[in-house]
């Protein structure tokens, strides 16, 4: 096993992480609510009178802002991920995430973020679970496959 050091970006991803912590806490102290996509989508489906505003402004902006910080980031600075998978493959991923995350009543981001921020022991078993599972799978799309 090596480390890809062209594509290694521990700064970037302890910075993302810790804007991803702050606007958890941020979120739940003020509107009393846990950051989970999945569960501010889903509330979605079917909307509730008064409820529906702020998750679609929260969805708009998660949609806008890599737009915003194309326009305004240098010239190379952020590239594009490389994804080595074929257009089926992805689809078929995020069918498998999303009946996941209906299954597991959250998804990373609530489970694993905010869940885990929380102690809540349901969160800690998602998140072993998940990442299991993750693991399983690249050793098996990688090693077996």
């Amino acid at each position: 096993m090596t480390i890809d050091w062209v594509n290694f970006t521990p700064w970037a991803s302890l910075s993302g992480g810790i804007l991803l912590g702050v606007a958890s806490a941020f979120f739940i102290l003020v509107n009393g609510r846990v950051l989970g996509i999945s569960g501010i989508l889903g509330g979605l489906l079917p909307p509730k009178m008064g409820d529906a505003g702020w998750r679609i402004a929260f969805l708009l902006g998660m949609l806008a802002a890599p737009l915003v910080y194309g326009l305004l980031a240098p010239e190379g600075f952020a590239q594009a991920p490389r994804i080595d998978a074929g257009f089926a493959t992805i689809v078929v991923a995020g069918l498998l995430v999303g009946l996941g995350t209906r299954y597991g009543s959250g998804c990373t981001s609530g489970h694993g973020v905010c869940g885990l921020s929380r102690l809540s022991p349901r969160s800690l078993v998602a998140t072993l679970a998940f990442m299991g599972a993750g693991f399983v799978m690249v050793f098996v799309v990688r090693h077996v496959l």
